[in-house]
């Protein structure tokens, strides 16, 4: 009891010593000094920036833009987003010659030369794409800042000739994600965080981040990314954005950064489907350029058996609602829908033989690379990159650690007698008896599922973290096959895409089905450039206390 009177006795002596409460009236009139946050600048693309690769192409034919107006327009946007206002970090590296390269293209046009299907049209590749000139090959890393070479990639080169403008490099996951198994996707020690324009704080995914995010964020009439295993489709689908991951062997992996012979490619990360078509075909010198934009066909899903894979989707039920309302969209094409339960295309042994894969080509392929980097680059092979690495700790390992590099130099490259074996395993498990044998045993034209999980956080502490994942696009990955992102809306601003797949050489049937998705649902949105998802108009309201 008495514990209770002075408890009691020392409530009332502080309220004593605490002003008076201020009239009711003082207090609005206090309230409304309070500033208001100011609203977030619209960072919204505008004019020819605002316009998809195949309308400005239509543009420069026309004579109503010149490709220098387009280097000029896209080179203001990354400086006002890229390096300030929101500083996405999504490009590393500018070409000091697009303009020059674009005045001459105008030149050759106002003189009546043929310029190709491209059209001086300006390209942003990912910074691990050999590009002849001043600009270096990176993948982000400190040992090769001084990596320039005097040889464009075979697909580059194939670019130039129809027409395009390499703009500059973008960033990306270091080393194209093959560093450590605890890393942060989008970060680069050359090039830093790249941010999701979307939402900041949300991760762009990778490897191809810098091509994700920039292409979002319109930094360029369209961009290149590279993909191993979800390297152009988990970019895509968190940045909002179409992304075309082609058949392995379609476009030439010569003068990429190398991680997997079995499974790298590069591919097109673009605004529309008709832009990854376009683009697509003029990365390949040995195709007629207009071969994948004239298959399109708004039309091609009538008639067509689709193979739902909703098994592929995780626990979140507006990731499940998305995909239904895509699929609805794919039957109000006139394509019959095929609900397939199960079909386990990833067993751990398979997961366990694409690990051989990859940490044995790995080996063999960036020692063969490195090998035949200028003097200016300080190391020629693996383990000279390890210790390099760990002798410019601070800067390369300040994030995460080279734990894959370590495990994959302690190997015995593509001489292990385990290879030759894991990659059968891989290629027919994923591929003949993967998705060849579900298409075939449900007899449809397609699959479909989404494209990968909502998009996690940026988180440096605990590095990547995703929960549990959704999408069928290990399958595609490990089989090498065509695989396709199309946006399929958003979930409280942060976008996610429908995924299609097929067989092997499939890449224009794929591309012309998503063409159809594409036209009938029109689910791309720009970007808002939220600082957080708690910025947009949905949940500013609710995650707030309500005042009087």
């Amino acid at each position: 009891m008495k514990n209770g009177i002075l408890v009691t006795g020392l409530m009332l002596a502080l309220a004593a010593c605490q002003p008076s409460a201020p009239p009711k009236e003082k207090m609005a009139e206090k309230s409304k000094e309070i500033p208001k946050p100011a609203a977030p600048a619209s960072y919204a693309p505008a004019g020819w920036t605002a316009k998809s690769m195949t309308q400005l192409i239509a543009a420069l034919e026309a004579g109503e833009v010149t490709s220098a107006e387009l280097v000029k327009a896209y080179l203001k946007r990354i400086a006002e987003i890229d390096r300030s206002g929101p500083t996405l970090q999504s490009v590393l590296t500018l070409n000091t010659d697009a303009l020059a390269d674009a005045q001459a293209i105008d030149a050759r046009r106002a003189n009546g030369e043929k310029i190709g299907p491209l059209q001086g049209i300006p390209v942003l590749v990912k910074d691990n794409i050999n590009v002849a000139g001043k600009m270096p090959t990176t993948a982000g890393a400190l040992a090769l800042k001084d990596n320039y070479t005097s040889h464009d990639a075979t697909f580059i080169l194939s670019l130039k000739e129809n027409g395009a403008i390499i703009l500059g490099k973008t960033n990306l996951s270091q080393w194209a994600n093959f560093r450590s198994n605890n890393s942060v996707s989008g970060w680069t020690a050359l090039g830093g965080q790249v941010r999701n324009p979307h939402i900041l704080d949300r991760t762009p995914c990778g490897s191809s981040s810098g091509s994700g995010a920039a292409m979002a964020a319109s930094l360029a009439a369209a961009t290149i990314g590279t993909e191993t295993n979800g390297s152009i489709i988990c970019p895509s689908n968190v940045n909002g954005i179409v992304g075309f991951k082609p058949t392995v062997g379609l476009v030439s992996q010569e003068g990429i950064i190398p991680i997997s012979s079995t499974q790298d490619t590069a591919g097109p990360m673009t605004k529309t489907v008709s832009d990854a078509a376009l683009l697509l075909g003029s990365m390949n010198r040995e195709e007629d350029p207009l071969k994948y934009i004239n298959a399109l066909d708004a039309g091609s899903l009538k008639g067509k058996r689709v193979g739902v894979l909703r098994f592929t989707l995780n626990t979140n039920p507006d990731l499940a609602a998305r995909f239904d309302a895509a699929i609805k969209v794919l039957e109000a094409q006139g394509a019959e829908l095929v609900e397939i339960e199960a079909f386990e295309a990833a067993s751990k042994t398979v997961r366990d033989s694409e690990w051989i894969v990859l940490t044995r080509e790995f080996k063999t392929l960036l020692n063969e690379y490195l090998a035949t980097t200028s003097e200016n680059v300080p190391v020629k092979s693996l383990s000279e990159l390890i210790a390099f690495n760990e002798e410019h700790a601070e800067q390369e390992l300040s994030v995460f650690d080279q734990s894959i590099f370590v495990e994959a130099d302690k190997t015995e490259g593509m001489d292990d007698p385990k290879y030759a074996a894991a990659v059968k395993d891989v290629t027919e498990t994923a591929g003949v008896n993967g998705i060849d044998a579900i298409m075939k045993q449900f007899e449809v034209d397609m699959l479909v599922s989404p494209s990968g999980p909502v998009a996690a956080l940026v988180d440096p502490v605990k590095r990547d973290v995703w929960g549990s994942w959704a999408g069928f696009g290990y399958a595609a990955a490990y089989a090498g096959y065509p695989h396709l992102s199309v946006p399929m809306g958003d979930i409280l601003g942060v976008p996610v895409g429908l995924s299609f797949f097929g067989t092997a050489g499939a890449d224009a049937e794929v591309l012309s089905y998503g063409y159809a998705f594409e036209q009938a649902s029109q689910l791309r949105r720009e970007p808002k450039y939220l600082r957080t998802a708690e910025d947009g108009e949905k949940l500013s309201k609710a995650m707030k206390r309500k005042y009087d």
